[in-house]
């Protein structure tokens, strides 16, 4: 088919018409200096704080220092593909990360890609790293509790839905067995879970993954992992990203725990890179805005009011000190943000006390306000009767002769404590806890066996759930402590107890026949040697 050039010069103009030219502008900067994670770029002018930017290998950077020529870029990935005079381009996007509940389940890390091996992750919501924190308005008082199913916790440093409280002490004492044992707990409470992983190796994260997996908990959990391999940035973003996750559900009206293990490898990792940028360092060598960095963090754990949906944010931040310092400058910032601590005793950690709480030193702010009714009402002595267990048995270590009195206190503590001794991965439910306490506080242990007291204990809820399962299920169901529900309890109690002094034999008398003084204390410790 031929074409006319008259009908070929008429179409050209036709399409010249249409033809509209556009402008595009584009934000460009040269790398001057590359190294240890961190990038100097010189012409990104116009770039904002916390932006991202993008490499020519594809490496994608923070913006985290603005200076009058150059700005401080921390790496997300390797350097070692970037040099001197490569061209970087603004993304015009700030960090940040995918969110909802195509989360839950997954293990990504701190950029929220998955590492899980599940395929991708089909989030269609998006949230910043750094929010602002909801302010003193938009907040209401904690009250509802986050059962952590730990005895000694939940009976003497509750923990409230909204609250921050941080788990503080030495390397290997159980900091993150107490984490691990609040999300198994969550199954079936209406509460979701993310557990950020700070600097640890990547064994350790798999073993959690798996212990979380055999218990049925990542139905409700996010991992967020920044591996002590991988690039100080991405170990500094990790906690911002796991409470930005955290939000969605705090903005739909949903409650979640976020747990961040550590931030003293977090606070570490922001030394390093405000090192490397040059920023003047303070006391020991961390930066001066080291608070801010914890703060703006902490701070946007709340419970909001119901105008906002009341949904909540509970924090559990983990701090690691060296031995048993708590006036360090991180674990004393950290202390002054949180709502309470929950100290835990290399010493009784050794001494075979776990979970290994130091009950002096630990509080919780909140207090019985975080507490269900049940709870308050049989825990209220408890933590009493510890602190003069404690400082009795300190002062019997030097005591020839004990009064009656004295005897009968120490043995009760003897017993309150083994009481609160509780396996890892085994959380316990309200309603057991409640009957446990009550028995130990209300001097139902008394007359039984050091040694035979984890044995009582679980007979005991044995027995009552075969035979009085109605107690049970009303504290359960409740979780209230009526004075009908109490008398059953009683009686069951009563009961059981003399059923089990009766099958027992002579072996595990009572001890209140012997007579006074530290030899019936050696005589009782004997007798119970041998019974076992």
């Amino acid at each position: 088919m031929a074409f006319r050039p008259e009908e070929v010069s008429t179409v050209i103009g036709q399409e010249l018409e249409k033809y509209q030219g556009k402008l595009e502008m584009k934000s460009v900067g040269t790398v001057i200096q590359v190294g240890d994670g961190i990038a100097r770029i010189w012409g990104l002018d116009d770039a904002m704080a916390g932006e991202l930017v993008k490499f020519p290998d594809g490496t994608m950077g923070m913006v985290l220092n603005l200076e009058v020529d150059t700005v401080g870029v921390v790496l997300f990935g390797s350097n070692e593909r970037i040099k001197e005079g490569d061209i970087v381009s603004r993304t015009g996007n700030v960090a940040r990360v995918p969110a909802g509940d195509a989360l839950l389940g997954r293990v990504v890390n701190a950029l929220g890609e998955p590492i899980d091996g599940k395929g991708p992750i089909a989030a269609d919501k998006f949230r910043l790293l750094e929010a602002r924190a909801p302010g003193v308005v938009e907040r209401r008082p904690v009250q509802q509790p986050v059962q952590t199913g730990i005895k000694a916790i939940d009976s003497m440093i509750p923990i409230g839905r909204g609250q921050r409280e941080l788990i503080i002490g030495d390397r290997q004492t159980g900091k993150s067995a107490i984490a691990i044992d609040t999300i198994i707990n969550q199954k079936g409470q209406n509460l979701y879970c993310i557990y950020v992983s700070i600097g640890q190796k990547e064994s350790t994260v798999a073993r959690v993954v798996k212990i979380l997996e055999d218990h049925g908990a990542m139905e409700h959990t996010t991992v967020v992992v920044a591996a002590a391999s991988e690039p100080a940035p991405l170990l500094y973003i990790a906690p911002y990203s796991g409470c930005a996750m955290g939000e969605e559900f705090l903005h739909t009206g949903r409650d979640v725990l976020v747990i961040y293990d550590d931030l003293s490898k977090h606070a570490q990792a922001y030394r390093q890179l405000s090192l490397l940028l040059r920023r003047p360092p303070g006391r020991e060598a961390f930066p001066g805005d080291i608070f801010y960095l914890h703060s703006r963090l902490l701070e946007r754990s709340a419970k909001l009011n119901d105008e906002l949906g009341g949904g909540s944010l509970t924090a559990i931040p983990i701090i690691e000190t060296q031995a048993g310092d708590v006036s360090a400058y991180i674990p004393t910032n950290v202390i002054s943000i949180t709502d309470g601590q929950i100290y835990l005793e290399g010493d009784l950690f050794y001494a075979g006390i776990r979970p290994a709480i130091n009950v002096g030193i630990s509080v919780s702010r909140v207090g019985g306000k975080a507490q269900t009714n049940a709870m308050r009402k049989v825990a209220g002595r408890l933590r009493l009767d510890l602190a003069q267990y404690y400082e009795l048995a300190a002062f019997a270590q030097f005591g020839s002769d004990l009064d009656k009195v004295t005897v009968s206190r120490l043995a009760r503590g003897e017993r309150v404590v083994e009481t609160l001794k509780q396996p890892q991965y085994e959380p316990i439910p309200l309603e057991r806890q409640v009957v446990t306490i009550y028995a130990a506080v209300n001097g139902y242990f008394d007359g039984i066996p050091v040694e035979s007291v984890k044995e009582y204990e679980k007979e005991l809820l044995e027995y009552l759930e075969d035979k009085f399962p109605d107690v049970m299920h009303d504290i359960g169901r409740t979780k209230d402590l009526t004075d009908e529900t109490e008398e059953q309890l009683k009686k069951a109690i009563v009961a059981y107890t003399e059923e089990f002094k009766s099958t027992a034999g002579p072996e595990r008398e009572t001890t209140e026949k012997r007579p006074e003084g530290k030899a019936s204390v050696k005589k009782e410790t004997e007798t119970g040697a041998d019974a076992s």
